[in-house]
């Protein structure tokens, strides 16, 4: 079985994704939240999975709190670290450490509207305010930086001349983020990515 812990910190959507898509031979064996009221950790506690709260002001520093991921993914034998929404930025010594791969999901076309600021509704806010006509979502490699990692899959996704942020984040969300990471992850089960 390939063992995934997914990363969150708010209502869980593209982890809801992922427990839907029912990939094969795949299990989220651990969801870890970085806000203890997070709708995601009851999202994981209905569909029978461990989860573990890592909230900032628990840890002396951002060191301490990698130190117990590391150690928890280890005794796990984690595959693969899927970050759904998750607004921690984990440094490059804990992704070497890891030494296995760690993908993010992003609402937008990387490069375009990521990096710090980038995250939620502001993203949709500014795909607005410079009238684009497509954005869409993108998976990526974490690579310590924020969204700055290789892009492994992308789709596109029109923009309606009348959409809200609220509408053009839900057309994001279900035409592309809920497509495309459960895509990734089944690629990364069948040994088709790196």
């Amino acid at each position: 079985m390939f063992k995934i812990a997914a990363l969150v910190s708010g209502g869980g959507t593209n982890l809801q994704a992922i427990i839907d898509a029912n990939i094969e031979n795949v299990c989220i064996d651990l969801v870890v939240s970085t806000n203890g009221q997070a709708f995601a950790l009851e999202r994981a506690k209905k569909a029978g999975i461990d989860s573990l709260v890592v909230e900032k002001s628990s840890f002396a520093d951002a060191k301490a709190r990698e130190a117990v991921l590391l150690e928890e993914f280890t005794r796990r034998n984690i595959d693969l670290i899927v970050l759904c929404g998750c607004l921690m930025v984990l440094s490059e010594e804990f992704i070497e450490d890891f030494g296995k791969p760690i993908i993010n999901v992003h609402p937008s076309l990387l490069p375009a509207y990521g990096g710090r600021g980038f995250y939620g509704t502001a993203v949709h806010e500014a795909v607005l305010e410079a009238k684009d006509a497509v954005t869409g979502a993108t998976v990526h490699y974490v690579d310590g930086g924020i969204d700055t990692g290789r892009i492994i899959l992308q789709k596109e996704v029109n923009v309606e001349p009348n959409d809200t942020v609220e509408t053009l984040q839900r057309r994001v969300m279900e035409q592309a983020e809920w497509k495309i990471l459960p895509e990734v992850i089944a690629r990364f089960v069948k040994g088709e990515l790196p």
